[in-house]
């Protein structure tokens, strides 16, 4: 059977590509899409790392396994909880694989940590795969256990680059530790891939959207592209081997942040308390410029190990409280709504949670600033969301216009500036490219779910597409390919539940949980 192999390229956009394939800065993408089926693909909303790379490996939506964003809200049992792979209720399409007898290998996927018991071989990737605030982890991210000292004796692997990239002026070794990062992953994938004779691989690009984040199309990212393209050119010339290229959302250059949290307390949805940052903040001691500080002394290290994390806790952010701490910013008994970022909105029960619903929707789609109103859709969780999880989404969810950067932080006072520390932000028009064997060059196709790659990637390894899978076998495969449907596996056990904290410190620190 063909081998597929699969490059998951974080927030990859066509929006950020056309031009350099256009120009010949990447002619390995350029010749390999000329002779390919391909498509611009809609997310799942909220258009992000958590949900979106578990839409793709399950075909489902978040109503089906229960994460909708990077935190839990559950505004009855007053409670914000970070999520991690763990959390994640869902058997995914390397099970169905292995169901029917075929191997996989899954590098460096978010949504894997704690890694899941797959045969063969998973490597769990950033951003859930924490050890602690600034730290990278150095240990137990892996199925089979002791695969991480293979991995560390044979390549020098790390999950995360050491030093991390926060800050947009850092465009030295930050940089070239994410391009390290890059090369490895491709490494170790390929290598495993032939070593244990893989039939599925998958590879995750996780830093390459961090580059996106911050640079948008500058040159850091476009170095990043660079060496990606070198790889697909490699990849391209392996033998009976399909390629599929694709992404779990796109990007675009971010024009203006919007204060959600802030937006709401104006309008009256939402009623606050003072906290420790409103004291502190004014003084300029928040967490960007102690880690500027940090970094240049030379003592991150030493800080988050010394430092009780119950203090570190109490140093602001600059855009406002993040995570549990929104909830001692807000009286919630007088509060009628909580947001996170990037476009989930919360209602709470003790409130007419329909009427509330009816009025903030209307006032949501009217919000504006100079170039038009915000969202190009403002919607009800169960317009969105299907599955046995459904009643935990959020009551509203907003599709946020590409270039708008929905910021949860409570306390900053603003509620739209001009973009702060990320220079792009993402939108749900991703990519997919499929080539090889076992696909027609059928061109550009209409626009696809990420829910439709499951569903394919099954039917080309010949196996039977399960019924509760949302998405679509995607017309790429020539006319005599057949499949069928099949019932549902069960999920066996996927890992226990990481410490909520450290992933909430990671994703901070990368500016996903600001």
């Amino acid at each position: 059977m063909t081998r597929t192999f699969v490059v998951g390229l974080d927030g990859a956009s066509w929006r950020l590509l056309d031009p350099w394939i256009e120009d010949g800065t990447l002619p390995n993408l350029a010749a390999l899409r000329e002779e390919s089926s391909w498509a611009e693909t809609r997310s799942c909303l909220p258009p992000v790392t958590f949900p979106n790379w578990k839409c793709y490996s399950s075909g489902k939506d978040p109503g089906d396994f229960g994460v909708y964003w990077f935190e839990r809200v559950d505004l009855d049992a007053e409670t914000i909880e970070v999520m991690n792979g763990g959390d994640f209720d869902t058997v995914e399409l390397w099970d169905y694989l292995n169901d029917e007898g075929q191997s996989a290998g899954i590098i460096n996927m978010p949504t894997m940590y704690p890694p899941r018991e797959i045969d063969d071989v998973v490597v769990a990737g950033g951003p859930d795969a924490v050890e602690g605030e600034y730290r990278s982890i150095d240990s137990g991210y892996t199925h089979p256990p002791g695969l991480d000292d293979e991995l560390a004796d044979r390549f020098d692997y790390s999950v995360h680059p050491e030093p991390l990239l926060s800050g947009n002026d850092e465009r030295g070794a930050e940089v070239d530790a994410i391009l390290d990062l890059l090369e490895k992953r491709f490494e170790v994938a390929v290598t495993l891939a032939e070593e244990r004779d893989l039939e599925y691989v998958h590879v995750t690009l996780f830093y390459l959207n961090v580059l996106h984040h911050f640079f948008w199309d500058e040159e850091p990212s476009k170095r990043a592209w660079q060496l990606v393209d070198e790889w697909i050119g490699k990849l391209d010339d392996m033998d009976d081997t399909n390629l599929v290229l694709m992404s779990d959302h796109g990007s675009a250059p971010t024009t203006t942040e919007f204060y959600v949290n802030e937006w709401l307390a104006e309008q009256g949805y939402q009623a606050r308390e003072r906290t420790v940052e409103d004291v502190l903040r004014p003084l300029g001691l928040d967490r960007e410029n102690l880690l500027r500080v940090a970094k240049k002394a030379g003592v991150v290290d030493l800080l988050a190990e010394t430092i009780p994390e119950r203090i570190q806790q109490l140093i602001p952010q600059r855009e406002g409280a993040k995570r549990a701490r929104k909830l001692e910013a807000i009286d919630l008994a007088r509060t009628q709504a909580v947001a996170s970022g990037q476009g989930p909105i919360y209602l709470n029960d003790d409130f007419d949670v329909e009427s509330v619903r009816e009025s903030l929707m209307a006032d949501l789609r009217e919000v504006k600033d100079d170039e038009g109103k915000l969202f190009t859709g403002v919607y009800k969780g169960e317009e969105v969301y299907d599955g046995p999880y459904a009643d935990e989404a959020p009551e509203i969810v907003v599709d946020m216009r590409p270039g708008v950067h929905v910021n949860d932080g409570i306390g900053g006072g603003e509620v739209t500036t001009a973009p702060d520390r990320w220079a792009a932000e993402n939108t749900p028009h991703g990519i997919f490219l499929a080539s090889g064997p076992d696909f027609e060059a059928r061109g550009q196709l209409d626009g696809m779910s990420i829910l439709d790659m499951a569903p394919t990637l099954l039917a080309a390894h010949d196996c039977d597409v399960p019924t509760d899978m949302q998405g679509e076998v995607l017309p790429v495969f020539d006319e005599d390919r057949t499949w069928d449907s099949r019932e549902p596996l069960s999920l066996g056990g996927t890992g226990a539940a990481e410490d909520s904290e450290e992933v909430a410190e990671r994703l901070q620190q990368l500016g996903y949980m600001e």
